[in-house]
Protein backbone atom coordinates (compact mmCIF):
# COMPACT_ATOMS: atom_id res chain seq x y z
CA UNK A 1 0.00 0.00 0.00
CA UNK A 2 1.14 3.87 -0.53
CA UNK A 3 -0.14 5.30 2.68
CA UNK A 4 -0.68 9.48 1.68
CA UNK A 5 -2.09 11.78 3.73
CA UNK A 6 -4.15 15.07 2.21
CA UNK A 7 -6.75 17.37 2.34
CA UNK A 8 -10.15 17.39 1.01
CA UNK A 9 -12.59 19.69 1.85
CA UNK A 10 -11.11 21.12 4.78
CA UNK A 11 -10.11 17.82 6.23
CA UNK A 12 -7.01 15.96 6.86
CA UNK A 13 -7.40 12.53 5.86
CA UNK A 14 -5.68 9.23 5.12
CA UNK A 15 -6.01 7.53 1.86
CA UNK A 16 -4.49 4.80 -0.06
CA UNK A 17 -2.92 6.09 -3.67
CA UNK A 18 -3.76 3.81 -6.25
CA UNK A 19 -1.97 3.32 -9.39
CA UNK A 20 -0.70 6.81 -8.48
CA UNK A 21 -3.69 8.33 -10.15
CA UNK A 22 -6.36 8.06 -7.25
CA UNK A 23 -7.00 7.80 -3.66
CA UNK A 24 -9.22 5.49 -1.59
CA UNK A 25 -9.81 7.04 2.25
CA UNK A 26 -8.87 5.04 4.95
CA UNK A 27 -11.21 3.80 7.90
CA UNK A 28 -8.69 5.20 10.47
CA UNK A 29 -5.12 6.71 10.99
CA UNK A 30 -2.52 4.10 10.22
CA UNK A 31 -1.08 5.02 13.67
CA UNK A 32 -4.06 4.59 15.75
CA UNK A 33 -5.24 0.86 15.12
CA UNK A 34 -6.38 -1.24 12.18
CA UNK A 35 -7.72 0.26 9.23
CA UNK A 36 -8.28 -0.74 5.43
CA UNK A 37 -9.19 1.27 2.17
CA UNK A 38 -12.60 2.18 1.73
CA UNK A 39 -13.90 1.49 -1.75
CA UNK A 40 -16.42 3.70 -2.04
CA UNK A 41 -14.63 6.64 -1.35
CA UNK A 42 -12.49 7.07 -4.67
CA UNK A 43 -11.44 10.33 -5.38
CA UNK A 44 -8.54 11.69 -7.93
CA UNK A 45 -5.49 12.60 -6.50
CA UNK A 46 -5.28 16.35 -8.60
CA UNK A 47 -8.49 17.03 -6.58
CA UNK A 48 -6.31 16.61 -3.33
CA UNK A 49 -3.27 19.06 -1.65
CA UNK A 50 -1.23 15.85 -0.70
CA UNK A 51 0.36 17.01 2.85
CA UNK A 52 3.49 15.51 4.95
CA UNK A 53 2.47 12.08 5.56
CA UNK A 54 3.08 12.36 9.05
CA UNK A 55 1.36 15.03 10.95
CA UNK A 56 3.73 15.66 14.02
CA UNK A 57 6.50 13.14 13.99
CA UNK A 58 9.45 12.74 16.12
CA UNK A 59 12.22 13.19 13.52
CA UNK A 60 15.70 11.34 13.97
CA UNK A 61 18.66 12.05 11.95
CA UNK A 62 21.72 10.05 11.45
CA UNK A 63 25.08 11.36 9.86
CA UNK A 64 27.57 9.52 8.03
CA UNK A 65 25.51 6.69 7.56
CA UNK A 66 27.40 6.24 3.58
CA UNK A 67 29.88 4.92 3.37
CA UNK A 68 30.37 7.08 -0.08
CA UNK A 69 29.24 9.71 1.82
CA UNK A 70 31.72 9.25 4.77
CA UNK A 71 34.67 9.13 1.86
CA UNK A 72 33.21 12.10 0.75
CA UNK A 73 33.78 14.18 3.82
CA UNK A 74 36.95 12.42 5.33
CA UNK A 75 35.45 11.56 8.27
CA UNK A 76 36.34 8.42 10.39
CA UNK A 77 33.61 5.47 10.01
CA UNK A 78 31.50 5.64 13.18
CA UNK A 79 31.04 3.10 15.65
CA UNK A 80 27.81 3.78 16.61
CA UNK A 81 25.20 5.66 14.95
CA UNK A 82 25.34 9.79 14.69
CA UNK A 83 22.64 10.69 15.99
CA UNK A 84 20.81 14.35 15.72
CA UNK A 85 16.87 15.43 15.85
CA UNK A 86 15.05 17.70 14.00
CA UNK A 87 11.84 19.79 15.73
CA UNK A 88 8.49 19.39 14.71
CA UNK A 89 8.60 22.69 13.19
CA UNK A 90 11.54 21.81 10.46
CA UNK A 91 8.65 19.40 9.06
CA UNK A 92 7.37 20.15 5.49
CA UNK A 93 5.58 18.09 3.22
CA UNK A 94 5.50 17.69 -0.97
CA UNK A 95 5.19 21.08 -2.87
CA UNK A 96 6.12 23.02 0.17
CA UNK A 97 8.49 25.03 0.10
CA UNK A 98 12.43 25.38 1.61
CA UNK A 99 12.74 28.40 3.12
CA UNK A 100 16.29 29.60 2.76
CA UNK A 101 16.89 31.35 6.24
CA UNK A 102 17.78 35.14 6.16
CA UNK A 103 21.57 35.43 6.57
CA UNK A 104 22.19 31.54 5.39
CA UNK A 105 24.89 31.46 3.51
CA UNK A 106 26.05 27.36 2.76
CA UNK A 107 22.72 25.33 2.46
CA UNK A 108 22.69 21.76 1.11
CA UNK A 109 20.34 19.48 0.79
CA UNK A 110 20.45 15.69 1.62
CA UNK A 111 18.51 12.94 -0.26
CA UNK A 112 17.49 10.33 2.10
CA UNK A 113 15.33 7.26 3.05
CA UNK A 114 12.85 8.02 5.92
CA UNK A 115 11.54 5.54 7.76
CA UNK A 116 8.35 5.40 9.57
CA UNK A 117 7.50 3.85 12.53
CA UNK A 118 4.24 1.91 12.84
CA UNK A 119 3.83 0.64 16.75
CA UNK A 120 5.72 1.01 19.73
CA UNK A 121 9.21 -0.67 19.86
CA UNK A 122 11.32 -0.74 23.17
CA UNK A 123 14.54 -2.65 23.04
CA UNK A 124 13.76 -4.59 20.03
CA UNK A 125 16.20 -7.27 18.24
CA UNK A 126 17.80 -6.55 14.31
CA UNK A 127 16.10 -9.38 13.74
CA UNK A 128 12.45 -8.11 14.54
CA UNK A 129 13.08 -4.24 14.22
CA UNK A 130 10.77 -4.28 10.31
CA UNK A 131 7.90 -5.46 12.02
CA UNK A 132 7.76 -2.50 13.88
CA UNK A 133 8.15 -0.35 10.94
CA UNK A 134 5.15 1.41 8.59
CA UNK A 135 6.63 1.78 5.76
CA UNK A 136 9.30 4.41 4.03
CA UNK A 137 8.95 7.40 2.12
CA UNK A 138 11.37 9.74 1.04
CA UNK A 139 13.14 12.84 2.80
CA UNK A 140 15.33 15.64 2.66
CA UNK A 141 17.84 16.61 5.27
CA UNK A 142 17.83 20.25 4.78
CA UNK A 143 21.64 21.46 6.11
CA UNK A 144 23.23 25.26 7.02
CA UNK A 145 27.17 23.90 6.66
CA UNK A 146 28.16 26.97 8.18
CA UNK A 147 26.53 26.51 11.55
CA UNK A 148 27.12 22.68 11.28
CA UNK A 149 30.78 23.36 10.94
CA UNK A 150 31.06 25.64 14.38
CA UNK A 151 28.66 22.53 16.22
CA UNK A 152 30.84 19.84 15.62
CA UNK A 153 33.71 21.45 16.95
CA UNK A 154 32.43 21.25 20.51
CA UNK A 155 30.52 17.91 19.62
CA UNK A 156 26.99 19.42 18.52
CA UNK A 157 24.49 18.85 16.01
CA UNK A 158 21.45 20.43 15.98
CA UNK A 159 20.72 23.89 15.15
CA UNK A 160 22.02 23.61 11.24
CA UNK A 161 19.72 20.93 11.09
CA UNK A 162 16.34 23.12 12.70
CA UNK A 163 15.42 25.58 10.19
CA UNK A 164 11.97 25.54 9.72
CA UNK A 165 11.10 23.64 6.75
CA UNK A 166 14.87 21.50 6.70
CA UNK A 167 12.86 18.00 6.94
CA UNK A 168 10.63 18.04 3.40
CA UNK A 169 9.41 14.29 3.72
CA UNK A 170 6.75 12.25 0.98
CA UNK A 171 5.01 12.13 -0.92
CA UNK A 172 3.41 8.42 0.38
CA UNK A 173 4.44 5.94 2.66
CA UNK A 174 5.17 2.61 0.91
CA UNK A 175 4.61 -0.76 3.28
CA UNK A 176 5.79 -2.93 0.84
CA UNK A 177 9.38 -2.08 -0.13
CA UNK A 178 12.58 -3.96 0.96
CA UNK A 179 14.92 -1.36 2.02
CA UNK A 180 18.35 -3.18 1.98
CA UNK A 181 18.35 -2.29 -1.47
CA UNK A 182 16.74 1.16 -2.73
CA UNK A 183 17.77 3.44 -4.84
CA UNK A 184 18.15 7.15 -3.54
CA UNK A 185 18.33 9.81 -5.97
CA UNK A 186 18.45 13.38 -5.19
CA UNK A 187 18.14 16.19 -8.48
CA UNK A 188 18.65 20.05 -8.39
CA UNK A 189 16.96 21.87 -11.12
CA UNK A 190 16.28 18.61 -12.97
CA UNK A 191 20.09 17.55 -12.87
CA UNK A 192 21.25 14.42 -10.93
CA UNK A 193 23.47 15.01 -7.81
CA UNK A 194 23.01 12.43 -6.00
CA UNK A 195 22.46 8.33 -6.74
CA UNK A 196 22.89 5.99 -4.37
CA UNK A 197 21.96 2.93 -2.57
CA UNK A 198 20.66 1.72 0.60
CA UNK A 199 23.16 -1.50 0.22
CA UNK A 200 25.50 1.53 0.78
CA UNK A 201 24.34 2.14 4.75
CA UNK A 202 26.75 1.85 7.16
CA UNK A 203 24.22 0.53 9.84
CA UNK A 204 21.09 -1.17 8.08
CA UNK A 205 17.74 0.27 8.88
CA UNK A 206 17.39 -2.85 11.00
CA UNK A 207 19.61 -1.68 13.00
CA UNK A 208 18.89 1.80 13.63
CA UNK A 209 15.65 0.59 14.48
CA UNK A 210 17.18 -1.51 17.21
CA UNK A 211 19.58 0.66 18.57
CA UNK A 212 17.05 3.46 19.04
CA UNK A 213 14.86 1.09 20.78
CA UNK A 214 17.40 0.31 22.88
CA UNK A 215 17.42 3.97 24.75
CA UNK A 216 13.81 4.81 24.33
CA UNK A 217 10.28 3.74 23.36
CA UNK A 218 9.76 4.47 19.58
CA UNK A 219 6.35 5.41 19.01
CA UNK A 220 3.80 5.39 16.16
CA UNK A 221 4.61 7.82 13.76
CA UNK A 222 8.04 8.66 14.60
CA UNK A 223 10.27 9.07 11.52
CA UNK A 224 14.38 8.13 11.45
CA UNK A 225 16.64 9.82 8.39
CA UNK A 226 18.32 7.18 7.57
CA UNK A 227 21.53 9.52 5.95
CA UNK A 228 22.46 10.71 2.65
CA UNK A 229 24.94 9.23 -0.12
CA UNK A 230 27.44 10.87 -1.58
CA UNK A 231 27.06 14.05 -3.69
CA UNK A 232 25.66 16.52 -1.37
CA UNK A 233 25.84 20.62 -2.17
CA UNK A 234 24.13 23.46 -2.17
CA UNK A 235 20.86 24.86 -2.77
CA UNK A 236 20.04 28.67 -3.46
CA UNK A 237 16.64 30.86 -3.83
CA UNK A 238 14.78 29.47 -6.98
CA UNK A 239 16.06 25.93 -6.84
CA UNK A 240 14.01 22.98 -6.64
CA UNK A 241 15.46 20.06 -5.18
CA UNK A 242 13.77 16.47 -5.62
CA UNK A 243 14.68 13.23 -4.35
CA UNK A 244 13.31 9.74 -5.69
CA UNK A 245 13.40 6.37 -4.72
CA UNK A 246 11.98 3.73 -6.39
CA UNK A 247 8.70 2.62 -5.41
CA UNK A 248 8.14 4.96 -2.81
CA UNK A 249 7.99 8.16 -5.31
CA UNK A 250 9.34 11.41 -5.94
CA UNK A 251 9.54 14.31 -3.61
CA UNK A 252 9.67 17.95 -5.22
CA UNK A 253 10.38 21.16 -2.71
CA UNK A 254 10.88 24.78 -4.53
CA UNK A 255 13.42 26.59 -2.46
CA UNK A 256 12.15 30.41 -1.39
CA UNK A 257 13.99 32.68 0.28
CA UNK A 258 13.16 34.06 4.02
CA UNK A 259 11.06 37.52 3.47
Amino acid sequence: MKIVRYQYRGMDVYGSLEADDYIYRLSASPFEGPYEALRNTRISLKDVRLLSPVAKPRIFGVGFNYVSHIKETGWEIPELPALFVKPETALAGPGDPIIYPQGGGNIHYEAELVVVIGRAARRVSVSDALSYVLGYTCGNDVSDRTIQAKEMKFGCLFAGKAYETFAPIGPVIATDVNPSNLEVVGRLNGVVKQRGNTSDLLFSVPKLVSYLSGFMTLTPGDIIMTGTPSGIGPIAPGDNFEVEIPGIGILSNPVVAEH
